[in-house]
């Protein structure tokens, strides 16, 4: 999909032309600077803004991150990762959609180049919507934390993302780069350019791009490059349209996106040049009332579900609200018999600015059921100029608070020296799974790294399996937006193989009926077990194989000479 078809009007949104759309003095600390003054007013303007939970990122990009026409009267994941068509299809949600089609959170600049101590969430960063996109999961593992650049020549190539050894003045050091298409070097360059105004305090422990300093922060390749793809790229009616979205859940704005010609300002050609905001192309942040005013969606008679919540628990949805022209504030106002169990965030009023100015509004609607069955209510538009009113039906279905049962992880299988296939059992029959959700630690130079990934299947690939570290894995699943205990965790030792696993793994744990079972590599190992207090509550000077061992219901840690700590559930 190239640029010629951005300019097709956003589903659900009303394009307006490739013009600016923020807030009066929204950006007033930026005028009369230039240079380095200038970035530093671009940062006070937009650093400010809500930290979002990194899980949650699907529920928000469904409506930044999505193309303008439907397929199959789905919406479409626009992912600049990949060609491939992911749907969000009838009944999911952001996020069962994103599990469904085995899609990743990616990091455009990559977190690892700033963690410190193990830790890469200790920053607004590790969540912000300016750093992170939907991604393809076979590209996200070939990325990894490759800077930006131009490849030489490309081990990974799917037609969108290349990653391969860098051109020469490419990489800052680094062997590979991950080059993203023509169609969107201008996003991630405008992407990497926030991170270096608003984040330019981060102790960059990988300063392939970036430096910690307030000025110029990008190191003079990445500077030189990024302007050039800036340039080569400009700003596309896609990302117009996704800042308007991400500011009305994020709460800030990216100003390369805003002033095309910002980074030339701040880094380029003209930084000898004072910024004016009222002299910039497009800047007029008040769209002029042209017409009637007009909803253009919701259409009147439409539907939200809500789809299935357990009793006490509550859901949000967003109703888009597209409309122009109104004189006057939006009145909102929910009815019904149901209607104590759907709350809008606004239960009075939407000014006609907001949405003449934004090119819709996005209203969050949460439903938490107080009974089990299906609730029904409306939400009544009305006002702002409008002639009559639309009405949208409101409705889901509240289940009982699921029981879960605790999973059983099981050893992976295909190891080799960058991979393995971590396993598990599937729930039990009559019990539903949404999603499983993995989780993986890795011992990295004393510091303990955790990820988790979902998927709809009972295994799940690592790729970027590190031969000479040590890690473990277990596993939950997800149901009704709630988790099941952790299961038994598994220990994938160093090494090249399945048969290298096993002999240098000392023991291996399985979760039984009741306690555990151990089995022994080699020779056997004093063997210690600990409740979550810390006290030792077993102790085997010479642990047999094959023995079991029974204990309360609790938490417990099992741990051996040469063998990384096992948590286990019983």
């Amino acid at each position: 999909m190239k640029r010629f078809y951005m300019t097709l009007m956003l589903v659900l949104f009303v394009c307006a032309g490739a013009s600016a759309e923020f807030k009066n003095g929204y950006y007033d600390k930026m005028n009369g600077k230039s240079g380095a003054a200038l970035k530093a007013a671009a940062k006070e303007c937009v650093r400010t803004h809500q930290t979002l939970v990194y899980s949650d990122l699907p529920t928000y990009w469904q409506y930044s991150d999505v193309y303008p026409e439907l397929v199959d009267g789905c919406k479409r994941w626009w992912d600049m990762y990949s060609d491939a068509v992911y749907l969000i299809k009838r009944g999911q949600t952001g996020k069962s959609s994103f599990s469904a089609n085995k899609m990743q959170r990616e990091h455009s600049v990559p977190k690892s180049w700033w963690k410190q101590s193990g830790s890469v969430e200790y920053t607004p960063a590790y969540s912000d919507m300016w750093n992170l996109f939907p991604s393809d999961g076979a590209a996200n593992q070939a990325k990894l934390n490759y800077p930006l650049g131009l490849t030489a020549s490309a081990n990974f190539n799917n037609g969108v993302t290349k990653v391969g050894g860098a051109q020469t003045g490419y990489g800052g050091g680094s062997r590979y780069v991950f080059e993203p298409d023509d169609e969107y070097k201008g996003d991630f360059a405008r992407a990497y350019m926030y991170v270096a105004t608003v984040y330019d305090d981060i102790n960059w422990v990988i300063n392939y791009m970036y430096k910690k300093e307030a000025y110029p922060t990008l190191v003079p390749w990445a500077r030189e490059m990024l302007l050039q793809w800036c340039r080569q790229d400009p700003v596309s009616q896609k990302e117009i349209d996704r800042n308007n979205v991400v500011e009305q859940y994020q709460g800030n704005r990216n100003p390369f996106v805003d002033f095309p010609e910002l980074a030339e300002y701040v880094w380029g050609t003209r930084t000898t040049e004072v910024f004016y905001v009222d002299q910039q192309e497009g800047s007029d942040p008040t769209p002029p009332i042209t017409g009637d005013p007009e909803i253009t969606s919701p259409v009147n008679g439409e539907a939200l579900d809500f789809g299935q919540v357990a009793v006490g628990r509550s859901e949000t949805r967003v109703l888009q609200i597209v409309g122009k022209n109104l004189t006057s504030a939006l009145s909102v106002r929910v009815s019904g018999a149901d209607r104590a169990m759907f709350v809008p965030e606004i239960t009075r009023e939407i000014p006609a600015a907001t949405i003449n100015q934004n090119q819709g509004y996005l209203l969050n609607i949460t439903y938490t059921p107080t009974a089990v069955g299906r609730h029904e209510a409306k939400i009544m538009l009305y006002d702002g100029g409008l002639t009559g009113s639309i009405a949208v039906t409101l409705k889901g279905e509240a289940l009982p608070m699921p029981t879960f049962t605790t999973l059983t992880a099981l050893q992976p299988t295909d190891v080799t020296a960058n991979s393995y296939t971590a396993h598990w059992n599937p729930v039990p029959e009559g019990e539903i799974a949404d999603y499983y959700v993995l989780t993986r630690t890795r011992l990295v130079d004393g510091n303990q790294e955790t990820e988790t990934y979902e998927t709809g299947e009972t295994s799940y690939v690592i790729s970027d399996r590190d031969p000479s570290v040590a890690e473990t894995y277990y596993v939950q699943y997800s149901r009704l937006g709630m988790l099941s205990e952790p299961s038994n965790e598994i220990y994938v030792a160093a090494g090249s193989s399945v048969e290298e696993l096993y002999v240098s793994a000392p023991m291996q744990i399985y979760t039984v009926n009741g306690g555990f079972m151990i089995k022994l590599n080699g020779e056997s190992k004093p063997m210690h077990v600990y409740d979550v207090n810390g006290t030792e509550v077993i102790y085997v000077a010479t642990p047999v194989d094959g023995d079991i061992f029974l204990l309360p219901q609790g938490a417990y840690i099992v741990t051996a000479e040469g063998m990384r700590p096992v948590k286990i559930i019983i």
